[in-house]
C-alpha cells in the first residue's frame, strides 16, 4: 500500500511538473507571436498594355518589409514607409504626390503588385494612361 501512495504521489508530482513546463512553452510560443512582425514581401511590375492580362511586363522588383527591408528595390525603405503610410492600401497611392504636367497621350501603363503585405494577401493591379502619370501617382513604390 505504501508503494501505490508513494507513487501515486510521484505521479502527481510529474504531472504538476509537466504541466508547469507546457505552460511555460505556451506563454513563451505566444510571446514570440505576439512580438514577431507579420511578414512582407511583394512582387511589383511595370507592364506596357491595357490591362494586367495583357500587358507585356518591362520591369519587375521584389519589395520586403518585414521582417527586414530589402529586396532589390532600388529604395526598399522608401517605398515601405509610403506603404506604411497608407496601411498597405495600394488604391491610396493613386495621386499621393502633385501629377506632374503630363502630355494627354494613351500609351497605358499597367503596375502590378503580388504578394504578402503584413500576412494579409495582395493582389493588386492599376492602369495608368501614360508613363508619366504613373510616375505621378506615387514617390517610391512604383519608381523603379
Amino acid at each position: 500500500m505504501r508503494n501505490i501512495k508513494g507513487t501515486l504521489g510521484s505521479l502527481g508530482a510529474v504531472a504538476a511538473i509537466a504541466a508547469s513546463c507546457l505552460m511555460g512553452v505556451g506563454t513563451t510560443a505566444a510571446h514570440a507571436e505576439a512580438n514577431s512582425a507579420d511578414p512582407t514581401d511583394l512582387v511589383l511590375t511595370i507592364a506596357q498594355g491595357d490591362n494586367a492580362t495583357s500587358a507585356a511586363v518591362q520591369r519587375a522588383v521584389t519589395l520586403t518589409c518585414d521582417p527586414e527591408v530589402g529586396g532589390d528595390h532600388p529604395d526598399p525603405q522608401g517605398a515601405c514607409s509610403e506603404l506604411d503610410g497608407v496601411h498597405g492600401d495600394f488604391t491610396a497611392l493613386t495621386g499621393t504626390s502633385p501629377q506632374p504636367i503630363c502630355m494627354m497621350l494613351w500609351r497605358p501603363v499597367v503596375v502590378t503588385a503580388e504578394g504578402v503585405w503584413q500576412g494579409r494577401q495582395v493582389s493588386y493591379a492599376h492602369t495608368y494612361p501614360n508613363a508619366c502619370m504613373m510616375q505621378g501617382a506615387s514617390k517610391h513604390v512604383f519608381h523603379f
